[in-house]
């Protein structure tokens, strides 16, 4: 019943927005390519779906994605662990990693595409960067949030350094991980489109830009749109993951 009525509500909810903007246009008058019509948006997003254009640049998009988000993850779990389990480690390296965080990636990426030019490696390595961060501190967090005494059990039971990472640490650090998984997985559809912005000739930044010179502002709301949805779809891969990852937490609330 609860599912029922979320659905309700965000129809409801797209609907009245839907309405919203159409009043606005019509009691605004305004030119379309300031403020199109939903109508003229769903007609731009018709014709390049027929075309065949818009899957295309989806997929692009969606490949630097996937691959940046998978770079990202790796390297920041990697690094997180080392830095969890080393404090010389992380009294080190934290001040560059969190220095590299004070620099907007818009101001990054154009050196990014200059050194490493406007092909697929500098979008996923956008991607992977900005993702970096949020997945690391979440693998420190859960990391060092696993009790001591849980430790000393393990330790009692002559469990080896992967036993304890296996039975221990991992499934105690998955949820907080898991957290910072569903902010990069929507920072990555961001690192992306940063990337295709600077330098592209295909993808759904490029899409944008491509309205943005002609003034078609249907198409930027197109490729917007599907932008949103995009990282909406990633998001809630990741909370379906998680339910299915983390579904021995809630039957032990229940037994509890």
């Amino acid at each position: 019943m609860k599912d029922t009525q979320r659905v309700i509500f965000v129809i409801v909810s797209l609907l009245g927005m839907l309405l919203l903007w159409q009043l606005i246009v019509w009691t605004a008058d305004l030119p379309a390519f300031v403020l199109p019509s939903p109508g003229n948006v769903a007609r731009r997003f018709m014709q390049i779906l027929e075309d065949g254009s818009l899957l295309r640049h989806l997929g692009v998009t969606l490949f630097e994605v996937l691959l940046g988000l998978s770079l990202g993850l790796i390297l920041a779990t990697l690094t997180g662990y080392l830095l969890a389990k080393s404090r010389p480690v992380e009294r080190f390296l934290a001040p560059y990693i969190v220095a590299s965080q004070s620099v907007p990636m818009v101001a990054v990426a154009p050196l990014l595409v200059i050194w490493l030019g406007p092909g697929l490696l500098s979008k996923v390595l956008i991607a992977a960067l900005i993702v970096f961060f949020p997945v690391l501190i979440n693998t420190i967090v859960g990391v060092r949030a696993v009790p001591e005494d849980l430790y000393a059990l393990m330790r009692s039971l002559q469990a080896t350094r992967w036993q304890i990472l296996r039975h221990l640490e991992v499934p105690a650090a998955m949820p907080v991980f898991l957290g910072g998984l569903r902010v990069g997985a929507t920072l990555a559809v961001i690192g992306a489109v940063v990337g295709e912005f600077v330098g592209a000739d295909r993808g759904l930044g490029f899409l944008i830009n491509v309205g943005r010179g002609m003034y078609d502002t249907a198409l930027v709301f197109v490729a917007v749109f599907v932008l949103v949805a995009l990282a909406l779809a990633l998001y809630g891969l990741v909370v379906a993951l998680e339910n299915h990852l983390l579904a021995w937490q809630r039957r032990e609330t229940k037994d509890g």
